[in-house]
């Protein structure tokens, strides 16, 4: 049996509020600064930590055993590791995959991710559903608890913050049809993960992922049948570009399909306003209710920003007919919307939570054959 490596020195954990956690470094030694969120998923932890829409957070798992299954070199949604730290109650000794290729203290520090361990998440986590997401340092190198806090209390919020552009790709890039190529879409890259574009790549689209900074001719001149925003950070009301390309491309009557921050741009380009959660909703485990069918989905979600948009009535916006076709049953958050015409027909749709479930449940999968359906003037 393979001995367990040394334990790692000591490290300190200090919320912007002074509650200050003492336990373990984990990962790289130094210190790191974000805003501190929990996610309460039992697995896919590798997807979560290259998740771009993570960008500027320090991650707290609540599943008190993490690591247990390594890391191995497919299950990626990036190229990077995009957290900004990582916290973590029981960190596995030695992981115990088939599919491992190292270990994910290995991963943490080969990426420069300071996290740290052997902490009470239990409590953090509970500290942070009742004061609300709010900034954080880790360090293994400060050992002043009062002059980290001085560090985190002048580091930048997430609310009026935009962080598209700093996760999106330079350069555009295209994922081929598997088999035959039926459509074409469009999807601007605001922190996209790659089993999105292979979601749609399986139905038979041709994706051409853009940078965030695309312009509409951009857009139109790799001939979209559709156009599609990913997930990503930052704060919504931050964001303008993306919205007025949005808009020029509802104005021309071009289907479209949001996820999670492409959900809040497609409420802002419709009218509504956004709003930032207390805590947020992040794991795999998030019931839904989609209106059109009745159903209610388990869903992964990460977000910390929601449309704010009238539950039960409908609203005329100069694209067409708004209404909300998704919500959360913990907390009647808003987690989708869907514009029809005059003729009731659907011309645009977005949802919150992740569709292409990485990692999470398959229950909305649906979405995206919606999306062939309605490209194809048959939705």
């Amino acid at each position: 049996m393979p001995t367990p490596a040394p334990a790692n020195g000591p490290a300190i954990l200090v919320l912007e509020d002074g509650r200050t956690f003492r336990g373990d470094s984990y990962g790289a030694e130094g210190e790191t600064f974000g805003e501190a969120v929990f996610n309460t998923g039992m697995t896919g932890y590798q997807e979560t930590l290259t998740d771009p829409s993570y960008h500027r957070q320090v991650v707290v798992m609540t599943a008190p055993h993490v690591g247990n299954t390594g890391v191995n070199d497919v299950d990626q949604e990036s190229s990077r590791i995009w957290v900004a730290g990582y916290v973590v109650r029981d960190p596995a000794r030695v992981p115990s995959s088939w599919r491992s290729r190292r270990s994910l203290d290995d991963e943490l520090k080969a990426h420069g991710v300071v996290g740290i361990s052997g902490i009470d998440t239990r409590a953090l986590t509970r500290h942070l559903r009742e004061r609300g997401a709010m900034r954080v340092g880790i360090s293994s190198t400060e050992r002043d608890v009062d002059a980290l806090l001085e560090r985190v209390r002048a580091t930048t919020e997430m609310a009026g913050t935009e962080l598209a552009a700093e996760v999106s790709t330079s350069e555009p890039y295209v994922v081929p049809a598997h088999g035959e190529k039926t459509l074409t879409v469009a999807a601007l890259d605001l922190g996209i993960k790659s089993m999105t574009p292979y979601r749609m790549a399986e139905r038979g689209i041709e994706v051409h992922v853009l940078p965030a900074t695309a312009s509409y001719a951009d857009l139109r001149a790799v001939g979209a049948d559709g156009v599609f925003y990913s997930n990503g950070p930052g704060d919504p009301a931050a964001t303008t570009g993306q919205i007025e390309l949005l808009r020029d491309a509802l104005a021309d009557g071009m289907p479209y399909f949001g996820i999670c921050f492409g959900n809040q741009l497609f409420g802002r380009a419709l009218g509504f306003s956004t709003f930032k959660l207390k805590y947020g909703h992040r794991g795999i485990n998030q019931p839904v209710m989609d209106r059109t069918t009745g159903k209610v989905e388990v869903t992964a979600h990460n977000h910390g920003f929601a449309v704010d948009a009238p539950l039960d009535a409908p609203t005329e916006t100069p694209y067409g007919v708004a209404t909300v076709s998704h919500v959360c049953l913990n907390d009647d958050v808003v987690e989708g919307l869907e514009l029809r015409g005059p003729d009731g027909a659907l011309k645009a749709f977005s949802v919150q939570y992740h569709p292409e479930a990485a990692a999470g449940p398959h229950d909305a999968a649906y979405l995206f054959d919606r999306f062939v359906r309605l490209m194809e003037g048959v939705a």
